[in-house]
């Protein structure tokens, strides 16, 4: 539908329905802005996180048979 169209049809529209359709489009932007802000904020570079890399100097954290076992050690059912 082009925009002249669409504006012939809301033109012909009863008052109430304008401002219904009004209204939706109001909602829709809002919802379309929020989701657009986040979905930004997500992808913020993850390298720049002080998070990221915080153990790489941990030594006894190389061996990945280590932090296996540590973690079926933990959360294994029989664990007390």
């Amino acid at each position: 539908m082009q925009n002249q169209e669409f504006l012939s049809e809301f033109l012909a529209l009863p008052p109430e329905a304008q401002t219904q359709v009004i209204g939706l489009i109001e909602s829709l932007k809002e919802k379309y802005k929020d989701a657009e802000s986040t979905s930004s904020s997500l992808n913020t570079d993850l390298m720049d996180d002080e998070f990221i890399g915080m153990w790489r100097d941990r030594q006894e954290l190389r061996s990945s048979s280590l932090l296996k076992n540590l973690r079926e050690n933990e959360w294994s059912e029989t664990h007390e």
